[in-house]
């Protein structure tokens, strides 16, 4: 027996909102269900996969994430970051290496860590 992951779960300060942006950043849509204001949100992540589950919670983030989420974008790295900066994301950490690889680290309007990796392509031009 196994169990499969059925939400990521964020806890957040505004359940819609946060949604609102990371709909944005992976380009799939919030549950149709979710409205401005509701406690909870979701976006569809795929057809029967994990969704991200956003539930609002009275307490703001205080640490670093325990865990976080990684993107590989189907862009270049460089481009998503400047698109995600563009959504409203923060920048936490260049890691980056003079070689082209390496990962940045940003952060979505709550604060909340996430990684944006090399792309495909910018791994196939890499060699790796």
């Amino acid at each position: 027996m196994v169990s499969v992951v059925q939400n990521v779960a964020i806890d957040c300060a505004d359940a819609y909102e946060l949604a609102k942006f990371w709909s944005a950043v992976t380009g799939r849509p919030l549950h149709p269900e979710d409205f401005p204001g509701d406690p909870e949100a979701q976006v569809l992540l795929s057809e029967d996969g994990p969704v991200l589950h956003f539930n609002q919670v009275p307490e703001g983030k205080t640490g670093k994430n325990r865990i976080h989420l990684c993107l590989r974008p189907e862009t270049s790295r460089d481009q998503e970051v400047e698109r995600l900066l563009a959504l409203g994301a923060g920048f936490v950490a260049d890691r980056r290496n003079p070689d082209g690889s390496g990962w940045a680290v940003l952060a979505d309007p709550e604060g909340n860590e996430f990684c944006v990796l090399r792309s495909t392509s910018d791994r196939a031009a890499m060699g790796s």
